[in-house]
């Protein structure tokens, strides 16, 4: 007989939970939750940022994206355990949509859901080009006019908002519209990050002389590039600074510095917006498909 881990206990509870869900038996999953559970969904399910708070919200919420979510492969994260601690189990999770991979926590209480997040980690089809699917960079063999890498570079700054539409548009080239940015790039999503100051990393060199983050470097990591093992835990706000603008430099972001934002306004006939900024003293009219407002809270 197996030993009953933490881990294996988790599994046979998602084992159950996630049987319930690929049957349709919507009354089943809802009766692997406690009375009072909650579900926060980040898009996987409901395509928007939602917490389902209590069984009727977790059924209606169901009722309402099952049939097209088809959510299947529910198991504990490889390479992670779960924990169990005061009678609550947690542990790191997978799972997949028909058109998703997503990543989540549970905690089971009692044998039954009592929080679960889910997120989406990727979508089929539209997977990152990182790890082993990289880009190989190097071109081998002959051509008259084949284009080197800068010159390939200098052709998609040259056209990209001028002679070809973005696709994104991020206004805020913080921290936020970076990592943005950044991923986009990745899913080969034409992008461009408007930003009214001079430089990326001037909206954490331009605020008080003595401000650290306030967060350990362990919680700041950038996608794809993290601190390196000797940057300080808590990094002064021009070190910052410097470090988004070699990030945004090396990512090959398409970034419009002292570049202001004027209007945006939306046809719903043609869904896309029309955004008109400001660039070397000349108005600029851009018409991407989705827009992204990265101002920060502040």
């Amino acid at each position: 007989m197996l030993e009953r881990t933490p881990t294996t206990k988790a599994q046979a509870l998602l084992d159950k939970f996630g049987k319930a869900l690929e049957t349709g038996d919507i009354d089943s999953a809802v009766n692997c939750f406690q009375a009072d559970c909650y579900w926060r969904d980040l898009v996987t399910f409901t395509w928007n940022l939602k917490t389902m708070e209590g069984q009727d919200q977790v059924r209606d919420m169901l009722q309402a994206t099952l049939a097209n979510t088809k959510p299947t492969a529910w198991a504990v994260a490889k390479g992670e355990e779960a924990t169990e601690d005061g009678g609550v189990i947690t542990a790191w999770i997978t799972f997949e949509t028909s058109v998703a991979r997503g990543f989540g926590l549970v905690r089971f209480k009692g044998d039954l859901i009592w929080t679960l997040l889910t997120t989406m980690a990727e979508l089929k089809g539209h997977e990152e080009k990182a790890g082993f699917t990289r880009p190989l960079g190097a071109k081998h063999g002959h051509g008259k006019d084949r284009k080197t890498w800068r010159e390939e570079r200098d052709d998609e700054i040259a056209e990209l908002g001028h002679t070809k539409q973005p696709f994104v548009v991020i206004i805020g080239g913080g921290q936020g519209g970076i990592a943005l940015g950044a991923r986009l790039k990745q899913l080969g999503v034409a992008t461009i990050i408007i930003e009214k100051n001079e430089r990326p990393g001037d909206s954490w060199r331009k605020r008080y002389k003595s401000l650290c983050l306030h967060d350990p470097v362990w919680y700041d990591h950038l996608p794809y590039i993290d601190f390196p093992k000797n940057w300080p835990v808590f990094a002064p706000k021009d070190k910052i600074g410097d470090w988004l603008e070699m990030y945004t430099k090396v990512m090959e972001l398409n970034y419009w510095n002292s570049t202001t934002a004027k209007s945006a306004k939306y046809d719903e006939k043609t869904k896309e917006w029309t955004v008109v900024v400001e660039r070397d003293g000349k108005e600029i009219v851009l018409k991407p498909k989705q827009l992204v407002l990265a101002t920060g809270m502040s």
